[in-house]
């Protein structure tokens, strides 16, 4: 399965399952990162961390190794 760090720049997908436990799990959920929700990577840092996507018209920032627990659907591909 595909996860969220693996994806382009402009490239939407399709959340399928957020992984990690605790509070980061928790965290991820709280800003909206869940099952089902489509994003779109808006764009990668010059070394290619953080990153910047676009979920439900807000931009959000995560961390490469974050970003990695999150297993998506790419999108019309």
């Amino acid at each position: 399965m595909l996860t969220l760090k693996d994806m382009r720049e402009g490239q939407e997908a399709v959340i399928a399952r957020v992984g990690g436990n605790g509070a980061l799990r928790r965290r991820l959920l709280e800003m909206g990162l869940r099952s089902g929700v489509r994003i779109r990577i808006e764009k990668y840092a010059p070394l290619r961390d953080p990153l910047e996507l676009v979920i439900n018209a807000m931009h959000v920032s995560l961390r490469v190794e974050e970003a990695a627990k999150i297993e998506v659907d790419p999108v019309g591909q």
